[in-house]
Protein backbone atom coordinates (compact mmCIF):
# COMPACT_ATOMS: atom_id res chain seq x y z
CA UNK A 1 0.00 0.00 0.00
CA UNK A 2 1.43 3.47 -1.25
CA UNK A 3 1.48 5.80 1.99
CA UNK A 4 1.72 9.47 2.17
CA UNK A 5 5.28 10.91 2.06
CA UNK A 6 4.78 14.19 3.34
CA UNK A 7 6.40 14.85 6.98
CA UNK A 8 4.42 14.16 10.20
CA UNK A 9 2.38 17.19 11.31
CA UNK A 10 4.20 18.62 14.62
CA UNK A 11 1.07 18.22 16.13
CA UNK A 12 -1.62 15.34 16.47
CA UNK A 13 -1.23 11.49 15.52
CA UNK A 14 -0.45 10.51 11.92
CA UNK A 15 -0.68 6.40 11.60
CA UNK A 16 0.75 4.92 7.74
CA UNK A 17 -0.21 1.65 6.53
CA UNK A 18 -0.71 0.40 10.22
CA UNK A 19 -1.26 -3.25 10.68
CA UNK A 20 -1.04 -4.93 14.20
CA UNK A 21 -1.25 -8.80 15.02
CA UNK A 22 -2.35 -10.62 17.99
CA UNK A 23 0.19 -13.53 17.72
CA UNK A 24 -0.91 -14.67 14.02
CA UNK A 25 -4.49 -12.88 14.14
CA UNK A 26 -4.36 -9.46 12.21
CA UNK A 27 -6.61 -6.99 13.85
CA UNK A 28 -5.67 -4.21 12.08
CA UNK A 29 -4.60 -3.83 8.58
CA UNK A 30 -3.04 -0.65 6.70
CA UNK A 31 -4.61 1.81 8.67
CA UNK A 32 -3.96 5.58 7.62
CA UNK A 33 -5.20 8.89 9.12
CA UNK A 34 -4.33 11.61 10.86
CA UNK A 35 -6.11 13.57 13.70
CA UNK A 36 -5.26 17.27 14.10
CA UNK A 37 -5.13 19.43 17.22
CA UNK A 38 -8.50 21.67 17.79
CA UNK A 39 -10.41 18.99 16.59
CA UNK A 40 -11.86 15.11 17.96
CA UNK A 41 -11.52 12.82 15.51
CA UNK A 42 -14.33 9.87 16.34
CA UNK A 43 -13.29 6.17 15.87
CA UNK A 44 -16.51 4.07 15.08
CA UNK A 45 -17.35 0.86 14.09
CA UNK A 46 -18.95 -2.95 14.84
CA UNK A 47 -17.71 -4.40 17.82
CA UNK A 48 -14.12 -6.46 17.21
CA UNK A 49 -13.34 -3.90 14.47
CA UNK A 50 -9.73 -2.80 16.13
CA UNK A 51 -11.35 0.67 17.41
CA UNK A 52 -9.69 -0.09 21.15
CA UNK A 53 -6.48 -1.69 19.29
CA UNK A 54 -5.86 1.53 17.35
CA UNK A 55 -5.57 3.88 20.43
CA UNK A 56 -3.47 1.42 22.36
CA UNK A 57 -0.78 2.50 19.32
CA UNK A 58 -0.84 5.66 20.21
CA UNK A 59 0.48 5.36 23.44
CA UNK A 60 2.50 1.94 23.03
CA UNK A 61 0.23 0.36 25.73
CA UNK A 62 -0.42 -2.28 22.61
CA UNK A 63 3.19 -3.77 23.65
CA UNK A 64 1.63 -4.92 27.07
CA UNK A 65 -0.63 -7.20 25.38
CA UNK A 66 1.73 -10.34 24.79
CA UNK A 67 2.74 -11.38 21.03
CA UNK A 68 1.30 -8.43 19.91
CA UNK A 69 2.87 -6.44 16.86
CA UNK A 70 2.71 -3.44 14.50
CA UNK A 71 3.71 -2.67 11.54
CA UNK A 72 3.64 0.67 9.64
CA UNK A 73 4.28 4.09 11.55
CA UNK A 74 2.68 6.11 13.83
CA UNK A 75 3.54 9.86 14.74
CA UNK A 76 2.89 11.52 17.79
CA UNK A 77 3.59 15.09 18.09
CA UNK A 78 5.80 14.56 14.84
CA UNK A 79 7.57 11.81 16.53
CA UNK A 80 7.57 8.20 15.48
CA UNK A 81 6.26 6.32 18.52
CA UNK A 82 8.77 2.75 17.39
CA UNK A 83 11.84 5.01 18.05
CA UNK A 84 10.75 6.60 21.32
CA UNK A 85 12.89 5.65 23.74
CA UNK A 86 11.22 7.33 27.24
CA UNK A 87 7.91 5.50 27.17
CA UNK A 88 6.40 6.91 29.98
CA UNK A 89 7.18 10.60 28.62
CA UNK A 90 4.88 9.32 25.51
CA UNK A 91 2.39 7.79 27.94
CA UNK A 92 2.18 11.88 29.75
CA UNK A 93 1.77 13.19 26.44
CA UNK A 94 -1.34 10.19 25.51
CA UNK A 95 -4.15 10.82 28.17
CA UNK A 96 -6.06 7.67 28.15
CA UNK A 97 -9.61 7.36 29.77
CA UNK A 98 -11.10 3.47 29.59
CA UNK A 99 -14.37 2.51 29.39
CA UNK A 100 -15.11 1.63 32.88
CA UNK A 101 -14.00 4.79 35.51
CA UNK A 102 -10.62 2.86 37.40
CA UNK A 103 -10.62 5.06 40.50
CA UNK A 104 -7.52 4.51 42.80
CA UNK A 105 -8.07 4.04 45.93
CA UNK A 106 -6.92 7.32 47.13
CA UNK A 107 -8.96 10.47 48.24
CA UNK A 108 -10.23 12.63 45.41
CA UNK A 109 -7.32 15.04 45.76
CA UNK A 110 -4.72 12.02 45.43
CA UNK A 111 -6.50 11.03 42.17
CA UNK A 112 -5.71 13.85 40.32
CA UNK A 113 -2.74 14.50 41.80
CA UNK A 114 -0.74 11.28 41.41
CA UNK A 115 0.61 11.40 38.03
CA UNK A 116 2.63 15.06 38.93
CA UNK A 117 3.80 13.60 42.24
CA UNK A 118 5.63 10.36 39.93
CA UNK A 119 6.68 12.62 37.62
CA UNK A 120 8.43 14.46 40.99
CA UNK A 121 6.24 17.62 41.58
CA UNK A 122 6.04 18.54 45.36
CA UNK A 123 5.16 21.60 46.13
CA UNK A 124 1.84 21.72 47.34
CA UNK A 125 0.79 25.04 46.21
CA UNK A 126 1.50 23.31 42.23
CA UNK A 127 -0.26 20.41 43.08
CA UNK A 128 -3.19 22.50 44.45
CA UNK A 129 -3.65 24.31 41.20
CA UNK A 130 -3.35 20.88 38.85
CA UNK A 131 -6.13 19.30 41.09
CA UNK A 132 -7.95 22.36 40.52
CA UNK A 133 -7.78 23.30 37.07
CA UNK A 134 -8.03 19.36 36.12
CA UNK A 135 -11.12 19.06 37.95
CA UNK A 136 -12.60 21.91 36.09
CA UNK A 137 -11.49 21.10 32.79
CA UNK A 138 -13.63 17.74 33.49
CA UNK A 139 -16.76 19.52 34.95
CA UNK A 140 -16.32 17.71 38.46
CA UNK A 141 -14.61 20.90 40.62
CA UNK A 142 -18.25 22.07 41.95
CA UNK A 143 -19.52 18.88 42.85
CA UNK A 144 -16.31 17.57 45.01
CA UNK A 145 -14.76 21.05 46.52
CA UNK A 146 -15.65 20.13 49.53
CA UNK A 147 -14.90 16.70 49.40
CA UNK A 148 -11.56 16.52 48.14
CA UNK A 149 -10.45 14.17 50.91
CA UNK A 150 -13.47 11.71 50.08
CA UNK A 151 -12.23 8.50 48.64
CA UNK A 152 -12.57 8.65 44.80
CA UNK A 153 -14.76 5.42 44.71
CA UNK A 154 -17.15 6.75 47.18
CA UNK A 155 -18.44 9.29 44.29
CA UNK A 156 -21.16 8.10 41.70
CA UNK A 157 -20.27 6.14 38.34
CA UNK A 158 -20.95 9.22 36.40
CA UNK A 159 -18.45 11.31 39.01
CA UNK A 160 -15.89 8.89 38.82
CA UNK A 161 -15.49 8.66 34.70
CA UNK A 162 -14.83 12.31 35.08
CA UNK A 163 -12.38 11.90 37.93
CA UNK A 164 -10.94 9.52 35.62
CA UNK A 165 -10.83 12.15 32.65
CA UNK A 166 -9.47 14.64 35.43
CA UNK A 167 -6.67 12.08 36.78
CA UNK A 168 -5.76 11.77 32.34
CA UNK A 169 -5.87 15.69 32.27
CA UNK A 170 -3.35 16.64 35.43
CA UNK A 171 -0.10 15.69 33.16
CA UNK A 172 -1.31 18.71 30.59
CA UNK A 173 -1.28 15.67 28.30
CA UNK A 174 -1.41 16.98 24.04
CA UNK A 175 -3.64 14.09 22.73
CA UNK A 176 -6.78 13.06 24.83
CA UNK A 177 -8.08 9.18 24.20
CA UNK A 178 -10.79 8.33 25.01
CA UNK A 179 -12.41 4.33 24.74
CA UNK A 180 -16.45 4.06 25.55
CA UNK A 181 -16.36 6.65 28.08
CA UNK A 182 -20.27 6.92 27.99
CA UNK A 183 -20.50 2.95 28.67
CA UNK A 184 -20.96 3.35 32.44
CA UNK A 185 -22.56 6.56 32.16
CA UNK A 186 -25.97 7.98 32.47
CA UNK A 187 -27.52 10.48 29.87
CA UNK A 188 -26.93 13.89 31.63
CA UNK A 189 -23.74 12.99 32.55
CA UNK A 190 -22.95 12.04 29.34
CA UNK A 191 -23.83 15.33 27.60
CA UNK A 192 -21.65 17.00 30.74
CA UNK A 193 -18.83 15.06 29.30
CA UNK A 194 -19.05 16.41 25.70
CA UNK A 195 -19.53 19.50 26.25
CA UNK A 196 -15.96 19.45 28.46
CA UNK A 197 -14.87 17.70 25.05
CA UNK A 198 -15.77 20.36 22.94
CA UNK A 199 -14.32 22.58 25.08
CA UNK A 200 -10.97 20.62 25.66
CA UNK A 201 -10.19 20.31 22.09
CA UNK A 202 -9.13 24.19 21.30
CA UNK A 203 -6.09 22.85 23.17
CA UNK A 204 -5.80 19.52 22.47
CA UNK A 205 -6.10 16.81 19.92
CA UNK A 206 -8.99 13.99 20.87
CA UNK A 207 -9.63 10.86 19.72
CA UNK A 208 -13.02 9.78 20.57
CA UNK A 209 -13.83 5.82 19.85
CA UNK A 210 -17.84 4.93 20.46
CA UNK A 211 -20.54 2.98 19.51
CA UNK A 212 -22.80 5.53 19.73
CA UNK A 213 -23.00 6.73 16.06
CA UNK A 214 -25.08 9.64 17.31
CA UNK A 215 -22.50 10.71 19.35
CA UNK A 216 -19.80 10.29 17.17
CA UNK A 217 -21.92 12.24 14.66
CA UNK A 218 -22.43 15.28 17.65
CA UNK A 219 -18.89 16.06 18.43
CA UNK A 220 -16.78 14.47 15.62
CA UNK A 221 -14.78 16.80 13.43
CA UNK A 222 -14.13 14.51 11.11
CA UNK A 223 -14.29 10.16 11.56
CA UNK A 224 -12.72 6.84 10.93
CA UNK A 225 -14.76 4.16 10.01
CA UNK A 226 -13.36 0.71 10.69
CA UNK A 227 -15.04 -2.74 9.98
CA UNK A 228 -13.40 -6.07 10.77
CA UNK A 229 -9.47 -3.85 11.08
CA UNK A 230 -9.88 -2.13 7.93
CA UNK A 231 -10.67 1.28 6.98
CA UNK A 232 -13.33 1.28 5.41
CA UNK A 233 -13.98 5.27 4.80
CA UNK A 234 -11.84 8.09 6.43
CA UNK A 235 -13.06 12.54 6.49
CA UNK A 236 -15.10 14.48 7.48
CA UNK A 237 -17.71 13.77 9.61
CA UNK A 238 -20.76 15.39 7.19
CA UNK A 239 -19.56 13.48 4.50
CA UNK A 240 -19.65 10.43 6.53
CA UNK A 241 -23.43 10.82 7.58
CA UNK A 242 -24.77 12.72 4.96
CA UNK A 243 -26.31 11.25 1.87
CA UNK A 244 -23.20 10.23 0.04
CA UNK A 245 -20.73 8.81 1.62
CA UNK A 246 -17.71 7.33 -0.51
CA UNK A 247 -18.57 3.37 0.98
CA UNK A 248 -22.09 1.97 1.07
CA UNK A 249 -21.36 0.08 3.89
CA UNK A 250 -20.86 3.57 5.43
CA UNK A 251 -24.26 4.12 4.39
CA UNK A 252 -25.46 1.28 6.17
CA UNK A 253 -24.01 1.50 9.29
CA UNK A 254 -24.12 4.92 10.31
CA UNK A 255 -27.94 4.13 9.51
CA UNK A 256 -28.13 1.59 11.79
CA UNK A 257 -28.13 -1.54 9.45
CA UNK A 258 -25.50 -3.18 10.70
CA UNK A 259 -23.74 -2.97 14.34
Amino acid sequence: MVTSILPPALDGVDARDLSVWYGTRKVLEGITFDARRGEILGIIGPASSGKSTLLKCVNRTLELVPYSRMTGTLFVEGMDVARITDVQALRRKVGMVFPLPVGLPLSVYDNVAYAPRMAGLRRKVVLDEIVEKSLRQAALWDEVKDRLNLLGTRLSGGQQQRLTIARALSHEPEILCLDEFSIAVDPVTTMKIEDVLVDLKKEITILLVTNLVQQARRLADRVVFLNAGKLVEFGKTEVLFGENPRERLTFDYVRGKFG
